[in-house]
């Protein structure tokens, strides 16, 4: 069974702010057993709702929010970029799913 978690398993090659990578590899644990949707609309959505969970932020009002688990010293520590995860992360995501999809 391919699982929401798997999409997560190759990170990407750059972070917007150092929280950003601890939550990847949580949102990766939280959906380890979650399966795949039938669309990406669904998938969309399941993602937004796990960073609102992760953060207790709207991803579409979020420019950057601080979580405190992820503070582990640095600048930018603990921060999380509402830009990466709009632009580049959840794209990503997205992209594999449909990569997955076609195949």
């Amino acid at each position: 069974m391919e699982t929401v978690g798997k999409l997560f398993e190759r990170v990407p090659d750059d972070w917007g702010l150092r929280g950003d990578e601890f939550l990847w590899h949580e949102l990766e644990s939280k959906l380890a057993s979650v399966e795949l949707p039938s669309t990406e609309q669904s998938l969309q959505r399941l993602l937004e709702t796990a960073f609102w969970e992760a953060t207790a932020t709207s991803l579409a009002f979020c420019d950057e929010v601080f979580v405190q688990r992820f503070s582990h010293g640095g600048m930018s520590s603990g921060y999380i970029s509402g830009d990466f995860w709009r632009e580049r992360g959840f794209p990503l995501i997205v992209h594999r799913f449909l990569e997955a999809n076609h195949r």
